[in-house]
């Protein structure tokens, strides 16, 4: 079984791979475009820094961390999980969603693989850079338990994004448009870029426990610079499994609600 949704994936993304390459000059455009975002992203640190040494305790090298785990997982988000999941809210709305539950595959393996932007890859190496950079200036390099340990968040932070935005999606079955939810999360997750100690009182709870961005940015950083405590790391483990079973049972249990354009 996983074999099969492993080759499944593997046609989804050589299609979306061939499909870019036929426009070469879309993708060089676009990926430049992607690369000029991501610099004004730094824009804001600098200015701050500019005043301060330090920020809640986190120095200028260490916040360029946090916003190299927000350039890579802005990648991640924009370049395979919001294509894929915006094509759901449209066949939702047409009534066409038939058409993906016929197959012979899980619907939402299938909705969620429609669509990549390979072009987003820039964002990998940018966020790469902005690592070597981050640590060039802190003056050393970050352990190999710490990097261990940063390859598991970064699949439980892609994995919390997922499911966050399959909840997000998932809203269409009973509203007629979701689009202002998705900018509102997506004008959300740019707080990721901010060490989560920047926040305090209420917003602190919340960027932690309901919409988790210091797991996704923060607690990658930390583990980096060789600072998240073993507690954290399975806690940001075991709070993706959490997101994920609930992302799953709100699907299925939507699909319920779903009305073809036949019916």
């Amino acid at each position: 079984m996983l074999r099969r949704y492993l080759r499944l994936l593997g046609v989804q993304l050589r299609s979306a791979s061939l499909l870019a390459l036929q426009y070469r000059g879309d993708f060089l455009v676009e990926g430049l475009i992607s690369l000029f975002w991501t610099f004004t992203a730094l824009a804001p640190l600098f200015v701050v820094y500019g005043e301060r040494k330090a920020i809640a305790g986190w120095s200028f090298g260490e916040a360029l961390l946090v916003v190299g785990w927000f350039t890579l997982l802005q990648g991640v988000l924009e370049g395979a999980i919001t294509p894929s999941l915006n094509s759901v809210v449209e066949h939702i709305r047409k009534g066409t969603l038939d058409f993906v539950l016929l197959k012979p595959a899980d619907a939402q393996f299938l909705v969620s693989t429609t669509g990549f932007e390979p072009w987003r890859a820039t964002n990998v190496l940018t966020g790469i850079a902005i690592f070597a950079y981050a640590f060039h200036l802190l003056g050393y390099g970050p352990s190999i338990p710490g990097l261990f340990a940063s390859v598991v968040l970064l699949g439980t932070s892609t994995l919390l994004l997922y499911s966050m935005w399959i909840l997000t999606v998932s809203a269409a079955f009973f509203v007629v448009k979701v689009d202002n939810l998705t900018y509102f999360f997506q004008s959300i997750f740019d707080a990721a870029r901010w060490p989560s100690a920047v926040f305090k009182g209420a917003l602190a709870f919340v960027f932690t426990f309901i919409i988790p961005l210091a797991l996704m940015t923060t607690f990658p950083a930390q583990a980096m610079l060789g600072r998240l405590p073993p507690t954290a790391l399975a806690t940001a483990v075991v709070g993706s499994l959490v997101f994920a079973f609930i992302s799953r049972r709100v699907w299925l249990r939507s699909i319920g609600h779903y009305t073809s354009a036949s019916s």
